[in-house]
């Protein structure tokens, strides 16, 4: 008899013909009444299938007491209770380095966007001013700069990599000091702060970074430095963030999350100094795709009986 799964995130769509192969898939994500297709199919639910954006709630859990595991599409899964999912002996998953290449890719664009006003030129080319106007003025560029990763994990290695063939000084902030890694080690943000002109954010989200990335933090960066967020919105304080853009106490920011996604502050809408990305990281047919087989294997795997390939609990 097929188990039952419910589909929480629409992503998964994607491999949505290997779910319905084998197993009776359930939507949520677009069902007319929620709380209605919950409260009729919970009861036998089998396996949750979520996204680290949307997660899976201790509601949720309680709603469908039959569920053994829960499959995240996406490496963060700060928005699942785990200890709800612990409590009832579920298992969990993410989807680590299928994304890693992805992301760091996306980084990079966004760095060289903002140094470069890479969507300033296209439309100053586009609305005719280059005839009309002359040469654009000068831009900034990445060579010699020194880059903080906040978050030197399987994609802040990634990243660090990128940034040294562009010929960057990289220096990073953890929990801990890494000591395999060859790279500065800063114990203390606002200080690894005022040592660069740039600052990527690519640690986890979760109570614990919540606004790590403070006005101090900001201000620290200075007039000249720039941030770049690829990781969750909740690490920055969006509205710090906002002031210190605004007045020039930061030089620029180039942002592919925000705290409370798709919501993003209108303030940012009129700043010559942000480039704007709706949380693309990962959004590449490739990676979405390996991404989605992961969610997939796991939860075959799981009702195999056979180990889970990338556990969380």
């Amino acid at each position: 008899m097929k188990k039952h799964v419910l589909m929480v995130a629409d992503m998964l769509e994607i491999v949505r013909p290997e779910l319905e192969a084998e197993y009776i898939v359930h939507t949520y994500h677009n069902a007319p009444d929620k709380d209605a297709l919950v409260a009729e199919v919970g009861p036998r639910i089998d396996a949750i299938l979520t996204d680290g954006s949307t997660g899976c709630s201790a509601a949720l859990i309680a709603a469908c007491p039959k569920a053994e595991i829960i499959g995240n599409f996406g490496v963060g899964y700060d928005s699942t209770d785990i200890a709800a999912a612990r409590a009832r002996g579920m298992r969990v998953t993410n989807t680590p380095d299928v994304l890693n290449d992805a992301v760091a890719e996306l980084a990079m664009a966004l760095m060289l966007a903002i140094a470069r006003r890479i969507p300033q030129t296209d439309q100053y080319v586009r609305q005719g001013r280059w005839t009309a106007e002359g040469n654009y003025t000068y831009t900034a560029e990445l060579t010699g700069r020194t880059v903080g990763i906040l978050g030197l994990g399987r994609i802040g290695k990634e990243i660090a990599v990128r940034c040294q063939a562009m010929r960057m000084r990289v220096v990073y902030h953890g929990r801990s000091e890494q000591q395999d890694q060859p790279y500065p080690y800063f114990g203390d943000l606002e200080a690894m702060a005022r040592e660069c002109d740039w600052m990527i954010v690519i640690a986890p989200g979760g109570a614990g970074t919540k606004g790590i990335v403070s006005r101090g933090v900001l201000e620290a960066l200075g007039p000249e430095g720039h941030l770049v967020n690829v990781a969750r919105g909740t690490l920055v304080d969006e509205a710090a963030l906002v002031d210190a853009l605004q007045s020039g106490a930061l030089g620029g920011a180039a942002l592919d999350v925000f705290e409370a996604e798709p919501h993003v502050p209108e303030a940012l809408f009129a700043l010559d100094n942000v480039v704007l990305s709706p949380h693309q990281g990962s959004a590449t047919w490739k990676t979405r795709k390996a991404m989605g087989m992961l969610v997939f294997d796991n939860v075959k795997a799981h009702f195999a009986g056979e180990p889970l390939l990338t556990p969380v609990v």
